[in-house]
């Protein structure tokens, strides 16, 4: 079991929240170690003073976990660290029912294109010498089918986070941290999208190991994770929901950059107005000079809006919280200039984000200067039509991993046989019943939406640190007995469901 030397203990709060078993407690800011410790050593590893030591001491009832490299000691009634078993009267059992059902959605007319059954509750044989926990067969369409199903504890893992939102969250590369610790980074923007990348197998080495594979699953499972990025913004994420950016939650994702938002809606608006200007991050969008205002009739109006020139009605924007994800808070900020030998006066500019969540007019007074007016009918239904043809602002997470190493012994004698045939094609790799996209080159890489695995909680980890994924490998049947499959653990797949 583990102890803590209270003299040693600082009482800075890194086991209590790290510990997956919350069997710590904290007494006059000192960590002591309560019922229901299994010795998993995640304290013992997070403790910067060494206070948390493990000993020698025999409890009745004990029985040692051998699916991880861990070795939990778990007692009789309590969970091991990545809380999958049970100690029920000195047997361990899976706290959850295997998952046989395989939604409807995910199936596809291919015999091999989804699983007999999900990986979901199947547990882990360890060490890798043994087949996996279930190796099932059934028939599909007069054809032997084989799936092999395994919770696959993986240290080369992590998610890509997808975040909706025109708000600046951090530059890119900026390090991410959870309770103020490095998780990820901040990677390159993808259309109208802030993206993170979480955990990979650095991360999961390191230092902050334990909080980083914690990290990984909470987002995986679709739990809410709260995160600071450095030099940026604070952000509570959950994957299916609205991002929270700094403590406001973002409804709405861009309909396009400016320069698109033009070239959408050119048409209406040149109808209600001389001039527009989309306010964006990346490119900004100026109606009159566009090409797309040109298709509609339109010629230059004059005006020059706040932004570095691209080309012709494209301006290049500043990253930032105001309009449109810009450094603009103040709609009047967002005409540069005015040339009055081309513009006149009373003519009429819309300022508005891609978005269209906020909209502003101004008329061009005889001096070169604006006033700001009222939106008219007109204006406010073409705003309305940029801001419905939106999308909702939500977040959304790839979890990714790497099944080309050990992974692979619970299903082959050749392991570099299965590396082949999943890239073939021949083995259908999917991740609790998600469809895995794999990554070309070496090894059994890929990534998976964790909005279509089949369970919310389908995720867990290891204070290796690793994450615990649901792993599924469908083949023909004489594609298993060709690569080397432990043939002789074949199960039907009528027994597994009786």
């Amino acid at each position: 079991m583990v102890q803590i030397e209270l003299e040693l203990c600082s009482g800075c709060g890194l086991c209590t929240k790290d510990c997956p078993l919350e069997c710590i407690v904290v007494e006059e800011k000192k960590a002591v170690i309560g019922e229901g410790c299994s010795s998993c050593g995640v304290c013992t590893q997070v403790c910067p003073r060494g206070a948390a030591k493990k000993v020698v001491e025999q409890v009745v009832g004990v029985v040692t976990c051998a699916s991880c490299p861990i070795q939990c000691e778990i007692q009789e009634g309590f969970t091991g660290a990545c809380r999958r078993y049970t100690n029920k009267n000195g047997k361990l059992i899976r706290n959850r029912f295997l998952v046989t059902e395989v939604s409807e959605s995910v199936k596809q007319p291919h015999e091999i294109s989804w699983p007999l059954i999900s990986a979901i509750g199947a547990g882990t044989e360890y060490p890798d010498p043994r087949p996996a926990p279930y190796i099932v067969q059934g028939s599909r369409g007069g054809i032997e089918v084989i799936t092999v199903v395994t919770e696959a504890p993986l240290s080369y893992s992590g998610v890509k986070v997808k975040i909706d939102t025109n708000f600046h969250i951090g530059e890119e590369g900026a390090k991410v941290r959870r309770d103020g610790r490095v998780v990820g980074i901040v990677d390159t923007e993808e259309y109208g999208s802030k993206i993170l990348s979480l955990g990979g197998a650095n991360l999961l080495t390191g230092k902050t190991g334990m909080i980083v594979a914690r990290t990984i699953v909470d987002m995986a499972n679709r739990q809410s994770v709260s995160l600071e990025v450095d030099g940026g913004r604070e952000l509570t994420l959950q994957v299916g929901h609205h991002p929270v950016i700094d403590g406001q939650t973002d409804i709405t994702m861009r309909v396009g950059c400016g320069s698109a938002t033009v070239g959408l809606f050119a048409h209406h608006l040149k109808d209600v107005v001389d001039e527009a200007i989309i306010l964006d991050h990346h490119v900004i969008g100026l109606l009159s000079e566009h090409r797309a205002g040109e298709e509609v009739g339109m010629t230059y109006s004059g005006v020059t809006p706040n932004g570095r020139k691209s080309t012709r009605g494209r301006y290049f924007g500043e990253h930032g919280v105001g309009w449109g994800g810009t450094d603009i808070f103040e709609p009047r900020q967002a005409i540069k200039a005015i040339d009055m030998t081309l513009a006149r006066p009373g003519m009429i500019i819309l300022v508005t984000e891609t978005t269209a969540r906020q909209a502003a007019l101004f008329e061009v007074l005889p001096n070169g200067d604006v006033s700001e007016i009222t939106l008219t009918e007109p204006v406010k239904q073409v705003v309305a039509l940029i801001h419905n043809n939106c999308e909702p602002a939500r977040v959304s997470a790839l979890y990714t991993g790497g099944t080309g190493g050990s992974a692979r012994a619970g299903v082959t004698m050749l392991p570099i046989e299965l590396t082949r045939a999943v890239h073939r094609g021949e083995v259908r790799l999917t991740i609790g019943g998600a469809p895995a996209m794999l990554l070309p080159g070496g090894g059994i890489n890929f990534m998976a939406d964790v909005e279509k695995v089949i369970a919310a909680d389908a995720f867990s980890w290891v204070p290796t640190p690793a994450t615990v994924a649901p792993v599924e490998y469908t083949m023909l049947r004489s594609t298993f007995e060709r690569i080397g499959g432990h043939l002789a653990q074949i199960r039907q797949l009528t027994q597994i469901l009786e």
